[in-house]
């Protein structure tokens, strides 16, 4: 038995050694986890209860997952689930083929499943011991740790790039960028967020006090739900990050836009405005968003494509 430990540990060991050649940036930080047995590739469902909260992650593992691999922490929006988020985004299947762990998470409610994420939230919490778990027990570079989420969970996502900086090293925000004036990350942030310009569920112009992610204005601080446009919360993020100047803007497709923020190197800030897109992952084939809900997509681009791009592009440098 100690000798075959010995052997996994070297495989291991050189395993990592050579996939640290594939990545950009700097050399991959194991996990605890990349001593244990390695895991069989697909899906499995975990239960898992931390410090106040308990729920369950999926965790979709794709081949060669015993060298350090990067994890896409992927938040479901308001009365989603696990499964309506995979299916929308897509990132688990795209992870299989592209070589990175996909977590989907969703905490136990009695009432409708949602995010709250205000400057020390239980629910960020359980999150971030949901990645400590996740450590624990797959091989992860812990260098290339992302978060991205539609909605509510682009809320979250936003709350999480402040508030557990040191551990995510870049985020990606669908339908819910939000700039919160209580954010103080520890380093600069990546940023890549996607709004579509006539949703009208969260406005890309903003909103008052109204609307299905906020019911008064005494939550309006902590949902982040406010009169700045989506814009605003980029830029707000860009001078956060140490950016300067205003965004330049590039024509990608006839309905998409991208503003790029002039930022150190290492960091970017960038967003795409769908022109005339509503509430929905930019490039989903789901059929469970229909256009009469959430307003039209695109297929000129595909955000999970794009996130996975800007993800592996940047990795956390200290």
């Amino acid at each position: 038995m100690a000798l075959r430990l010995v052997i996994v540990a070297a495989f291991v060991t050189a395993a990592g050694s050579a996939a640290r050649a594939d990545q950009p940036g700097p050399a991959a930080v194991p996990s605890a986890g990349c001593g244990r047995p390695v895991p069989v590739q697909g899906e499995t469902t975990v239960k898992f209860h931390g410090t106040e909260k308990s729920g369950q992650y999926r965790q979709a593992v794709p081949a060669g997952a015993n060298r350090p691999l990067p994890v896409v922490i992927a938040l479901h929006g308001i009365l989603e689930n696990i499964d309506i988020a995979d299916v929308g985004s897509g990132l688990g299947e795209f992870g299989y083929h592209k070589g990175f762990l996909t977590i989907t998470p969703q905490l136990d409610r009695l009432a409708p499943s949602q995010w709250e994420y205000g400057p020390g939230s239980a629910d960020m919490t359980w999150v971030s011991e949901v990645l400590t778990d996740v450590e624990s027990s797959l091989c992860v570079d812990k260098r290339r740790v992302y978060v991205t989420g539609l909605s509510m969970g682009a809320f979250a996502t936003s709350s999480i790039g402040c508030q557990f900086a040191d551990r995510v090293a870049a985020i990606a925000p669908v339908s819910g960028l939000r700039d919160f004036s209580w954010c103080r990350p520890s380093r600069p942030v990546p940023v890549i967020a996607f709004h579509g310009t006539d949703d009208a569920i969260v406005p890309y112009a903003g909103q008052s006090n109204s609307g299905s992610a906020s019911g008064s204005a005494a939550v309006a601080e902590n949902t982040g739900v406010g009169p700045k446009p989506v814009t605003d919360n980029a830029a707000a993020w860009a001078r956060r990050d140490g950016c300067t100047g205003g965004p330049e803007r590039t024509t990608i497709a006839s309905d998409v836009v991208l503003d790029r923020y002039s930022c150190p190197s290492g960091v970017d800030v960038h967003l795409y405005s769908i022109i005339g897109g509503g509430h929905i992952w930019p490039g989903t084939n789901s059929p469970l968003y229909p256009e009469i809900i959430v307003g039209k997509n695109t297929n000129s681009i595909s955000a999970t494509a794009l996130i996975w791009d800007f993800f592996r592009a940047h990795p956390m440098n200290t």
